[in-house]
């Protein structure tokens, strides 16, 4: 059995739904979006590789393309998971136990003991099998709902390449708005955007995954089998320890599904609620410990409480329609023309994906500072319904018409789709190549001097684990996963009354701020470092060779480091 012959058997089970045959003609079909997988993630990995080859010699690129603090955060999680089951929060100057788990980074990390790649390689071992697993996950859920190949081939590619009409928004920058981009968070938010979040944001993806538990589900539901149901309980537990929030999304898509059900049969459900029951009770732990640890202990409350200092949330509902562009519009469009009360002659999979879709409008507007990753997923709905439209509604009217105007002519469905697919790519187009202008700079946060990763080398070989190390954001932000201490600054949440320490350091690198206060602030948060570099010199220009209170320990060319000599 040569591979691909052994891919196509696994795959072969993989997509059967349990009616003895294959829906697909694997030879074919599905070489498809082997093809795609293997293209998306050779595009997706060329930003990454054009930063390192591109960066000066005196810089190195960290392997970050977007969102450096979020990202350096999992990285933290993942150095302290890799030889602990709890982590503590580093990204604080406060002591606090080890209290926090997270499936994902703790995997990771224990993973790179073995594999020893780093946080940046690690970051693309998750992108690569995360992206995999998905995009064949989407295709098994494209043959349950579509029967035809070119329907199925199409909602595949609108899911994966959809991107709003945020292009819109960069048009204008460069015309009408003289440089200001209008509504940046209708252009730049990854959640609901399937190739971005491949591009820079794989967790995303690898969360995304959750949505097998609703193919579990429904293969259950068709075939009364209670073990489909054990299945996705199982697999939710699995995710739950990832991401918790998306067992709140997980858990009203269901409750909606039932209560349409029960609305379309004028009875209760029973399968389906029990089914329901059995997968609430075996993966609700992993969201009974999020609550209990932000709100029983103070500084996982105050991490909570800080996420709206991001000020990312969902789009207002009016600019969905740029965020989410053309294929938003079609999904509305055939959930209207397919009479959303009509509920007795609708399908299960009808009901799910409408419910599905609606329901999210509630999950992403809920007044809880995580709203935005609650949008995590509704692409599938939007594309799904898209498609339908397209197939039962658009081509079928362009056809009709192309008949009068041109008796005899055979309308394509390729002449619509494959322009359509094309035009809500151009946010992503967009997104793509100003990654590339992006890094072409060179500069903080993606590139630290390699003087700077010196000396965080020095902080890993020569700080304790309680240590507490005072710089700039730009530098502190890196040193609990490089070194394993404890940053002053470091994330926008994660570091408590973030801030006011964010002042405090800008006031401590000032020359006019008095040495009394350098000191008391040192005392009182038990700083033992502080760095003195190129970050840090932005702040201000006060020289810590003079301070009889600091005593250097590590100098380089750009960067030095001092110890805290202990008041008397």
């Amino acid at each position: 059995m040569d591979l691909v012959s052994g891919i196509n058997k696994l795959v072969n089970q993989f997509v059967t739904m349990n009616t003895g045959k294959s829906v697909l003609n694997l030879n074919k079909e599905w070489r498809i979006i082997y093809l795609t997988i293997v293209v998306v993630l050779f595009i997706t990995s060329i930003p990454y590789y054009y930063a390192y080859q591109s960066a000066p010699p005196d810089k190195q690129f960290m392997g970050i393309l977007l969102n450096v603090p979020d990202h350096i955060q999992y990285f933290s999680w993942m150095r302290e998971l890799s030889h602990a089951n709890l982590a503590a929060n580093k990204l604080t100057p406060e002591p606090n136990k080890a209290i926090f788990f997270n499936l994902l980074w703790w995997g990771l990390g224990r993973l790179d003991v073995y594999m020893h790649l780093g946080y940046a390689g690690m970051f693309q071992v998750l992108r690569l099998v995360a992206t995999t697993l998905f995009l064949l996950l989407l295709y098994r859920m494209c043959s349950w709902f579509f029967q035809e190949k070119l329907q199925r081939l199409t909602a595949f590619f609108i899911v994966l390449l959809t991107s709003g009409l945020g292009w819109v928004l960069v048009v204008f920058k460069y015309t009408l708005t003289k440089g200001e981009l209008l509504f940046p968070l209708d252009l730049y938010v990854a959640e609901s955007n399937t190739f971005f979040s491949i591009l820079a944001y794989p967790h995303f993806i690898a969360a995304l995954l959750y949505v097998f538990i609703f193919d579990l589900f429904l293969r259950g539901e068709k075939l009364r089998q209670y073990r489909y149901a054990v299945g996705a309980g199982l697999f939710g537990l699995f995710l739950g320890w990832q991401h918790a929030y998306d067992l709140l999304s997980i858990y009203a898509i269901l409750g909606v599904f039932v209560l349409l059900l029960t609305i379309k049969e004028r009875k209760l459900p029973e399968f389906a609620i029990k089914s329901c029951i059995i997968i609430g009770v075996i993966s609700f732990w992993p969201a009974l410990y999020s609550v209990l640890l932000t709100s029983l202990d103070p500084l996982w409350k105050e991490v909570l409480d800080q996420f709206d200092n991001a000020g990312v949330f969902t789009p207002n509902i009016l600019h969905l329609f740029i965020f989410l562009g053309l294929t938003y519009f079609l999904a509305i469009f055939t959930v209207i023309k397919d009479k959303p009360l009509d509920l007795p002659n609708k399908d299960n999979n009808q009901l799910f994906i409408m419910g599905w879709f609606l329901v999210s409008y509630i999950l992403v507007y809920l007044p809880v500072d995580y709203q935005i990753h609650l949008l995590n997923g509704w692409q599938i709905p939007i594309g799904f319904l898209a498609t339908s439209g397209i197939f039962k509604w658009i081509i079928p009217g362009i056809q009709r018409w192309s008949q009068k105007v041109r008796p005899g002519f055979a309308f394509s469905p390729h002449l619509f789709i494959v322009p359509f697919l094309l035009f809500i790519s151009l946010t992503n187009v967009y997104l793509y190549f100003w990654r590339f202008y992006e890094l072409s700079r060179h500069e903080y946060p993606f590139y630290l001097y390699k003087d700077e990763l010196a000396a965080l080398s020095w902080l890993e070989k020569n700080a304790s684990g309680d240590d507490v190390v005072l710089a700039s954001l730009t530098f502190g932000q890196y040193v609990p996963a490089w070194t394993g201490a404890h940053t002053f600054l470091g994330h926008w949440a994660q570091t408590v009354d973030f801030y006011t320490k964010s002042e405090q350091v800008s006031t401590f690198y000032r020359s006019a701020t008095q040495d009394a206060d350098r000191v008391n602030l040192l005392n009182q948060y038990g700083v033992d470092y502080v760095v003195a570099g190129p970050a840090e010199s932005s702040l201000g220009d006060f020289n810590p060779e003079e301070a009889s209170y600091l005593m250097r320990v590590f100098k380089i060319d750009k960067v030095a480091i001092y110890e805290v000599i202990p008041s008397r």
